[in-house]
């Protein structure tokens, strides 16, 4: 092994693949990205090149709706992380108490991240359907119709009706993540706790979640990022809207760039998208360095 590290050649030749791979699909485009948020742009005409136009015109235009958006996103990551992560933990705690079928409930709760995206929008409309939704009919057989709603086709609840299906999809990953991070915590720790007099509460407030907080700032990290460029979902249950009440900054981009032909638009959008996921990202590996580095 030493020897291969030390062969420079043997180095270039296991790091070109990846570099190569990692080049064309992510630098370049995201270069390329950068080059045509500087042009106004229809990908058709002769391009005009107008600096940083596009960039001043996300902030400042109320036609293009962009600070809506930023609006809406940020409610994404709040509820991702505050909600989300919670839920995963408290799940990921009580499964590795060694629970009957912990296997099978473990399975269960991370299925909905090995489905397909689209499949999941599709269960999700028929849940929310206004007639036959079973939502809206279990409101019904209770007797509170009043509440009936045209769930993802209300300005009011579009946003909340898009979290949920995300919340429900993605709860499992970082349930798994953290149920593998309680699992690997040393066994003598906990019982030479329970030795010393402390409770269920105590240990899991003083041993587990301060071991766990490596995973937790990783599932934070994904959460954060996860929401910031989230899409495909939304994307399949309102298209950002109804009156882009469920708009984020990735349906705009796409709406831009392919409805719109606003190529160097949509392309500042992107730009925009990249830097405020790796600001995140430092920010939130700056939070937790202190305790964890």
């Amino acid at each position: 092994m030493d020897k291969v590290m030390k062969n420079k050649t043997a180095i270039f030749l296991f790091m070109f693949p990846a570099a190569l791979l990692f080049t064309t699909i992510i630098i370049i485009p995201i270069v390329m990205s950068g080059y045509y948020s500087l042009l106004k742009w229809n990908g058709f005409t002769d391009v005009d090149f107008i600096g940083l136009g596009n960039y001043i015109e996300l902030f400042t235009s109320k036609s293009a709706g962009f600070p809506r958006t930023i609006g809406n996103v940020m409610l994404f990551t709040a509820m991702s992380v505050f909600i989300q992560l919670p839920i995963a933990l408290a799940l990921a705690l009580i499964l590795s108490r060694k629970i009957r079928g912990e296997k099978f409930f473990v399975a269960v709760f991370f299925f909905p991240v090995l489905m397909s995206t689209v499949v999941i929008g599709q269960l999700w409309m028929k849940i929310y359907n206004p007639d036959y939704g079973i939502i809206n009919s279990a409101l019904r057989f209770l007797g509170l119709e009043s509440l009936t709603r045209v769930w993802l086709g209300d300005q009011n609840t579009a946003l909340m009706a898009v979290f949920i299906p995300m919340l429900w999809q993605y709860i499992g990953y970082h349930m798994l993540l953290m149920y593998a991070g309680v699992k690997s915590i040393p066994v003598e720790m906990k019982e030479a706790s329970y030795i010393d007099g402390a409770t269920e509460l105590q240990i899991t407030r003083y041993i587990t979640i301060p071991l766990l907080k490596p995973v937790i700032r990783v599932c934070v990290i994904f959460a954060v990022t996860g929401s910031l460029k989230a899409f495909d979902l939304i994307y399949v249950l309102t298209k950002g809207g109804p009156a882009h009440a469920s708009e984020v900054p990735s349906t705009l981009m796409v709406s831009m760039i392919f409805l719109r032909n606003r190529y160097g638009f949509g392309s500042s959008i992107a730009i925009f998208i990249i830097f405020i996921c790796f600001f995140f990202a430092i920010l939130i590996k700056k939070i937790f360095k202190t305790e964890v580095d």
